[in-house]
């Protein structure tokens, strides 16, 4: 089953790195991560998706819990959440293929934020689901480059992931 796990992390050099080193050094994949500095200076906030059975996931989230760096985690499986990906798609926009182009980045709520005479960069975010049906819209042969940040995510209500 497909976990999101968020961390807050000591924002000090190495965390990440004994983070990334936990899973490797137990056979654990991460799909995604994403890491930014929060609110606090002194916090920043880690998403990784990985997968797994429960005890597998439930063995993660108590090593994660060990490592000093982690000062709190949260499984948004375990509850109502939000989750949202960023994708940046170049494609190839020639006079022909722009009008089906920016159609499609109509039909699926995305921005053309950069235009030349070959190619437009489309941006959207949303749903792993959503990005992936985009690209699956794109006329075939179209797509230059593709880049994803990997899902971030948010418990639904009042609470939160702080200290």
């Amino acid at each position: 089953m497909r976990h999101i796990i968020s961390l807050l992390l000591e924002n000090e050099s190495g965390a990440l790195s004994r983070v990334a080193g936990l899973f490797s050094a137990r056979g654990y994949n991460i799909e995604a991560l994403t890491v930014a500095p929060t609110e606090d200076p002194t916090l920043s906030r880690t998403t990784l998706v990985t997968t797994g059975n429960e005890d597998v996931i439930e063995q993660i989230k108590k090593q994660l819990n060990k490592l000093i760096d982690v000062v709190k985690l949260q499984d948004l499986a375990e509850s109502p959440h939000i989750e949202r990906e960023l994708m940046l798609v170049k494609v190839r926009a020639e006079k022909d293929d722009r009008p089906e182009l920016m159609r499609l980045s109509e039909i699926f709520r995305a921005r053309v934020i950069d235009v030349t005479e070959i190619s437009y960069v489309i941006e959207l975010t949303g749903t792993g689901e959503k990005l992936d049906a985009f690209l699956s819209a794109v006329p075939e042969g179209l797509i230059t480059e593709v880049v994803r940040s990997g899902p971030s995510g948010i418990s639904r209500g009042p609470k939160g992931l702080t200290v």
